[in-house]
């Protein structure tokens, strides 16, 4: 997963293959709604996305919360943290995870000794930055129904290039996607709604359904250039 995910960065040796692959040890599963790491610890680990959502969050004095961003299947959760020495946000699973926790030795191993995997994992950190000011124009610019649509399209192509793109199912709740777009709820679900109404998404069982990726990228005026996905499953199945 880590690897097909760092060959978008550009082509790896056989032994670049097999280091990541050593590197994906003693997975654990955990449930949703549960927090890897807290604001204020001082992280032991590097974690990697098997399979299922993270999120990075913060929550505000009177308790509201803010996602501030999606950790899928092959991301690394923060992977210069060890630099900062204690955590300014919280990780917190949304759905059910596997998970790997990579020692920070590890990690210096890989940046020190494997100029390709570090050269990648750089790219890696570049593309969550571009993700990030992508999210910040999308709540000061796009409108609603339009932020929340590329939203989904995000996700898709995301979850798309690590062939973990099921069933058009959007692995996010209302409440979720309130956190998200920083709005109430209630707004999310009237936003969700106007959605439903225009025939771009359905919902089964609190998640959303995309049942035409095209036209709701179309929809969103989404352009997945920002996610520098290339050389992916996304790439390949547009062309």
């Amino acid at each position: 997963m880590l690897a097909r995910k760092l060959l978008n960065a550009g082509q790896l040796a056989n032994e670049d293959l097999q280091k990541l692959n050593d590197v994906i040890s003693d997975p654990f599963e955990l449930d949703a709604r549960n927090d890897l790491i807290q604001q204020g610890e001082d992280p032991e680990n590097v974690h990697l996305v098997l399979s299922g959502m993270v999120c990075r969050y913060k929550v505000l004095p009177d308790g509201k919360r803010a996602i501030v961003a999606l950790m899928l299947p092959g991301d690394i959760c923060d992977l210069h943290v060890a630099i900062l020495g204690r955590m300014d946000h919280n990780l917190g699973t949304l759905t059910e995870c596997k998970i790997v926790k990579i020692p920070r030795s590890t990690i210096d191993d890989l940046l020190d000794n494997y100029p390709r995997i570090r050269r990648a994992l750089f790219w890696s950190t570049l593309v969550d930055e571009a993700i990030l000011r992508e999210w910040l124009v999308n709540m000061g610019r796009r409108r609603a129904d339009r932020q929340m649509a590329h939203l989904f399209c995000e996700v898709h192509a995301r979850l798309t290039a690590v062939n973990q793109m099921h069933d058009a199912l959007m692995p996010l709740t209302q409440e979720e996607l309130a956190d998200i777009l920083g709005v109430s709820t209630v707004h999310a679900q009237r936003v969700l709604s106007q959605l439903r109404n225009l025939g771009l998404v359905t919902v089964q069982d609190s998640r959303v359904v995309v049942p035409d990726i095209i036209r709701l990228r179309k929809f969103a005026e989404f352009e997945e250039d920002y996610l520098h996905l290339e050389h992916s499953a996304v790439a390949d199945h547009q062309s």
